[in-house]
């Protein structure tokens, strides 16, 4: 039996977004292990985990894209006029920013600008410890700023090697300090000993990189289910959204007897659909999914082709998947896990949720469900959740100019989040109590 990695790492704790669509001041939203984005359609849940989702496909492509890849498989953009917010006054020095909170003391936020309708990164600001101040970064920032830059933040002088010349690049969606080698004067030995070159530079990159490119993104629009799927690579990284990789992922637990596909048919007999899925290879290239005919059926004898059962199976499997494959720390985002689910399924899904989310992996659940969120607190009232690793964020957007707002809660002992600026239960007891007047009105 293969056993999960383990991660001593800390993930993203924190997003903050600003000027990117809908999301006109600062917005944001702190990442527990259970984190829930609700509100109305195009409320801005989405738009908030966008500039993220930018910068992975940016770090993934297999070319330099520029600061940002705009058209990509996680998001798909074809102008910078199509995500840069409208309710900035200054027409002519527009931008948008994103800044990701990691472990304690720890941030990086970036600034993207258009210029000539090309984006380019105008700003960048890291902080990695409590007593230092904020480092600034800036294209064309010359040596001497920089080395300024660094005593500031640093907050001591720094007794700098003469000759010593730096300079700001930029690498993909990061800046960096490289040094000019041709600089470096033969008695800075001593002083590169004493700061450490990578402790000097501080890139972001080595930080920051991993953390972003390890996301697992499962979209929406997860697709028809194949009659084959093709031979993926199986991680520990899953390059844009995660769907692609499912059946590689379950042929290779098969292959390795791995216990995570019993948990995986655990996980869909609780739900109701089956009790069975297996993989066959079709060729090199090509993996066939099978699952049992019947929701109960656990026989190697009776599958089926993935094609010829229910759509629930095949949109909530690359969820199940994900959940199962994922590390602790590591962030994982699910638009909409309960599409295509019975409303019995939502509700079990829920507590598998909240399994996963007790095992610290970071989820960001973007969500519909009124029955999933019950059970969430359902879970807390009988103390098999621990509130602490649930937070909540509830989007809405304002009547007049339509621009973003996020409240967010915290779940008390016994479940309760208090008001939110719309509540899933309001909705349905006010189509409830319309349907009772309609009958009662009928009657007379």
């Amino acid at each position: 039996m293969a056993k999960q990695r383990t991660s001593k790492r800390e993930g993203i704790t924190a997003i903050s977004v600003q000027d990117f669509k809908s999301l006109g001041r600062e917005s944001r939203i702190e990442i527990r292990p259970l984190t829930i984005l609700a509100g109305a359609n195009s409320s801005g849940k989405s738009s908030i985990m966008q500039p993220l989702l930018l910068m992975k496909q940016t770090l993934e492509a297999s070319y330099d894209p520029g600061p940002l890849l705009l058209d990509g498989p996680n998001a798909k953009f074809t102008s910078v006029d199509q995500f840069i917010s409208h309710f900035q006054q200054n027409a002519h020095h527009q931008a948008f920013s994103v800044e990701i909170e990691h472990a304690k003391y720890t941030t990086l936020k970036v600034v993207f600008s258009p210029k000539e309708r090309v984006l380019e990164i105008t700003d960048m600001v890291t902080t990695d410890q409590k007593d230092a101040l904020p480092l600034h970064l800036r294209p064309n920032l010359s040596s001497k700023k920089i080395k300024k830059a660094f005593s500031t933040s640093l907050k001591k002088k720094i007794k700098w090697p003469k000759g010593l010349e730096f300079e700001v690049v930029r690498k993909r969606c990061f800046l960096e300090i490289v040094m000019d080698i041709a600089s470096v004067p033969r008695n800075a030995e001593n002083f590169f000993r004493l700061f450490g070159y990578g402790q000097l530079m501080r890139h972001a990159t080595d930080r920051y990189d991993p953390l972003i490119r390890s996301i697992i993104h499962v979209p929406g629009l997860r697709g028809n289910p194949e009659r084959v799927y093709k031979t993926t690579a199986t991680g520990p990284d899953f390059p844009g959204t995660f769907e692609n990789y499912v059946a590689s992922v379950v042929a290779r637990w098969q292959q390795k007897n791995d216990d995570r596909l019993n948990q995986l048919e655990e996980m869909l007999v609780a739900l109701g659909l089956t009790g069975k899925i297996a993989t066959k290879a079709v060729n090199y290239t090509q993996i066939e999914l099978q699952v049992g005919r019947l929701p109960q059926t656990n026989s190697a004898s009776d599958l089926v082709n993935i094609a010829d059962v229910g759509f629930g199976v095949s949109q909530v499997l690359p969820v199940l998947v994900a959940l199962l494959i994922a590390e602790p720390e590591q962030l994982v985002y699910l638009e909409q896990p309960e599409l295509h689910l019975h409303p019995k399924a939502q509700y079990a899904l829920a507590k598998i949720l909240a399994e996963t989310a007790k095992r610290g992996v970071r989820l960001v659940v973007e969500t519909h469900s009124a029955l999933l969120l019950l059970m969430v607190q359902t879970l807390v009232a009988k103390g098999n959740l621990d509130p602490e690793l649930v937070k909540l964020h509830w989007f809405s957007r304002n009547d007049e100019n339509g621009m973003t707002s996020i409240q967010s809660a915290d779940l008390d002992e016994n479940g309760a989040f208090g008001d939110w600026a719309e509540d899933f239960g309001d909705i349905e007891l006010m189509a409830e109590g319309a349907y009772l007047d309609a009958v009662e009105g009928r009657s007379k």
